[in-house]
């Protein structure tokens, strides 16, 4: 959410964000309109309320004649003090409606424009030259004994599928990996629940732009999460947590849930885009004046594990139109996939500032008093995607894949063999 005060004093710089994100800038006059009717009706209620209060303790000391007609005042004022506490409360709930609309403000550093606006920060590592015709993952999946999709589609429909063998392995290998390497970080690993109330949805800012992707269980008004962004960040909700312990970092595991909304015919081959998968997400409470420093630590420890699995990869900033709502910017790291002579992403990092503590009532206190504190996230490793692009760059001609030496002590094993 942004700061209301700042909102004030900068709507010019609000209103470009919102520009730049693609957005619209309008909201930024009305929650201004809004607010200054919230304030006068905070007045007014106030004012009335103090005036209930005198009149109350008039009416103790008065006698007779007096006392009747203070009485009498003491109950049209209660009713005027009733009816301006309800206004008050409307005209709250909708400024606060209004404010939920706006976007974060952007980083003065980040590109401007839509999806395809990125900037390549690096390339690291070069897109291996077959000497044969490369197998994509569905293939290898099957010679190996590792990926089944036709039973998933059987059993759960499109865009499922069974880890099996050495697929299940892998994938306990890269979660053994990406925790003892978050250990070793600092960050405090956590299974966070999948199931989330509404506070914890809207909170972090994913029931605006991305509710479509979003499962909702409307029996219970439960969401299942597409990230275990959701419940790490709203651990702390509605807490006020010690400055000198920040920043507090987590590394949570947790499967995670998609519609895959708006991306008919798009990646419905293999395991690239699907309904359920499992993940490992960094994620931070800092100082915000830390914030900025926090990010390029989440991005190099993704980095570290891309290069760990020895696969060639980019670092792109996200461009502003395709940020989401809570980011002010947001790197991905894509890794290269042979088979589709393209880099794919595999890894995020998002700096959502101070936008989503205010939104859950997250707080810090130092001596300068009580603030909300930065957020951050990073994906350290989504476990379909990062094993195809394991299976894709470590392949040999008979179809066996070499398994990168970071994995070999989780595996016991130098290569895949065919089943």
């Amino acid at each position: 959410m942004i700061d209301i005060k700042y909102l004030r004093e900068n709507p010019d710089a609000v209103r470009a964000s919102q520009k730049g994100r693609g957005e619209d800038a309008s909201i930024v006059d009305k929650v201004l309109a809004i607010d200054e009717v919230r304030r006068a009706a905070i007045e007014k209620f106030e004012t009335l309320r103090a005036e209930q209060n005198l009149l109350s303790k008039s009416v103790g000391s008065a006698k007779g004649d007096d006392k009747a007609a203070l009485l009498e005042n003491a109950k049209e004022l209660a009713i005027k003090v009733k009816d301006a506490d309800s206004k008050r409360a409307e005209v709250e709930e909708e400024s606060k409606r209004l404010i939920m609309q706006l976007s974060n403000l952007l980083d003065p550093d980040a590109p401007i424009g839509t999806e395809a606006d990125f900037v390549i920060i690096e390339h690291v590592g070069t897109p291996r030259s077959f000497d044969f015709q490369p197998k994509d993952h569905v293939e290898l999946g099957k010679l190996l004994g590792a990926i089944d999709t036709e039973r998933g589609a059987k059993v759960a429909g499109s865009r499922s599928y069974y880890l099996t063998g050495v697929g299940a392995m892998l994938e306990f290998a890269l979660v053994n990996y990406a925790i003892s390497s978050a250990l070793k970080a600092g960050f405090t690993p956590v299974i966070p629940p999948v199931l989330v109330n509404p506070a914890a949805m809207e909170g972090t800012g994913f029931l605006g732009q991305a509710a479509e992707n979003v499962y909702h269980l409307e029996k219970d008004d439960v969401y299942l999460v597409g990230t275990s962004e959701v419940p790490l960040a709203a651990m702390h909700m509605d807490e006020v947590l010690p400055a000198d312990k920040l920043p507090i970092r987590y590394a949570g595991y947790s499967s995670c849930f998609r519609r895959e909304a708006g991306t008919y015919g798009k990646d419905t081959r293999g395991i690239i885009r699907v309904h359920q998968f499992d993940k490992v997400e960094m994620f931070s409470f800092c100082h915000p004046d830390q914030a900025k420093e926090e990010h390029k630590r989440l991005l190099q420890w993704e980095k570290d594990f891309l290069n760990a699995m020895e696969i060639p990869y980019r670092v792109i900033d996200v461009a502003s139109g395709d940020l989401g709502a809570s980011a002010n910017r947001k790197f991905d790291i894509e890794a290269w996939i042979p088979t589709q002579e393209a880099y794919r992403e595999v890894t995020s990092t998002s700096n959502c500032t101070e936008f989503q503590a205010r939104r859950l009532n997250i707080r810090f206190k130092d001596a300068d008093g009580t603030k909300a504190v930065a957020t951050l996230n990073g994906t350290l490793v989504a476990i379909p995607r990062m094993i195809v692009a394991i299976l894709e760059n470590h392949q040999n001609a008979d179809g066996s894949v070499n398994v990168p030496a970071a994995l070999q002590p989780f595996l016991g094993t130098q290569r895949f063999e065919l089943v």
